[in-house]
């Protein structure tokens, strides 16, 4: 039976880091951006309003050139296009669902995921206001997999989620196989797996072990 794997980015994917902290490296915006990931990790700031000011942040300075490079000067796992490989060639599907604008997000298209869903931003360079019905949460993820589901012709029943935080507990809530990737105590009471460390074929391997 065919199987669906469903990555958060954020602290899953990337190491310790989030797509708009890369992206604000890049424009010398360090200490405002670890401000509104504090906002949000505490849960005074929604998807939408950290959207917004972030977007406030960068519309006077983003360029094409310096997503680019905050994208490739990410601290990735390793061993991400080498497990996505792997999945596919068992003819298993994967994706990727994260909170994150989806200009970031979309291009782990070419490293082999079948799907990438990011919150929709403004383009690049940033000149129009975000659209709050574009912005996900984490009730959306669900809406999101169930979707994939159907496309793929499987079942939750057929799916596992990688996650770190917050975001991921109503996606976990409803799964039945998860793995915690150097995951805080939102996530880790809910999965099936844990795993600390830096090589996504490590975790990949627990799911296919069932250690």
């Amino acid at each position: 039976m065919s199987k669906l794997h469903l990555f958060d980015m954020d602290g899953t994917l990337l190491y310790g880091s989030a797509a708009a902290i890369e992206i604000s490296r890049q424009l010398g915006l360090d200490r405002e951006i670890a401000e509104l990931e504090r906002g949000f990790a505490a849960g005074e700031l929604t998807p939408l309003r950290f959207a917004q000011l972030a977007c406030d942040l960068w519309a006077a300075e983003l360029t094409e050139l310096q997503l680019a490079a905050a994208f490739d000067g990410a601290p990735w796992l390793a061993g991400i296009q080498e497990v996505w490989a792997d999945i596919r060639a068992r003819g298993e599907r994967c994706a990727v669902i994260s909170l994150s604008p989806s200009f970031f997000v979309e291009r782990l298209l070419a490293w082999g995921a079948d799907a990438a869903h990011g919150s929709r931003w403004p383009a690049v360079p940033i000149r129009q206001q975000v659209e709050p019905a574009g912005i996900l949460s984490p009730a959306a993820k669900v809406q999101i997999a169930d979707e994939l589901c159907m496309t793929y012709g499987l079942t939750r029943a057929d799916c596992v989620a990688y996650g770190d935080s917050m975001s991921d507990t109503e996606l976990f809530a409803v799964l039945p196989q998860s793995v915690a990737m150097n995951a805080d105590h939102h996530v880790s009471d809910l999965a099936s797996y844990a795993y600390v460390g830096r090589d996504l074929r490590e975790a990949y391997e627990l799911v296919r072990t069932g250690q």
